[in-house]
């Protein structure tokens, strides 16, 4: 087993997670915080069988994972 840091994202009508430090496209959802947790969880291991270990980017771990917001002019 390894740990997997992962974004879960609360959308109106959805929840959406995603992993940290894989390379690819992963992306889980639901309608729960759980769900989609479980989601994402059946997808990172889902990538790995279909594309081997080396889509883990090993030599960049995250350490942590901040959320930050910020205006920009447009």
């Amino acid at each position: 087993m390894r740990p997997f840091k992962i974004v879960v994202e609360k959308h109106p009508d959805i929840y959406v997670a995603y992993p940290l430090g894989l390379k690819g496209v992963v992306v889980g959802q639901g309608d729960s915080y759980e769900s989609a947790l479980e989601d994402v969880k059946s997808a990172i291991k889902f990538h790995i069988d279909t594309f081997g270990l080396d889509e883990i980017d090993l030599d960049q771990p995250v350490i942590e994972a901040f959320i930050a917001e910020t205006k920009v002019a447009i």
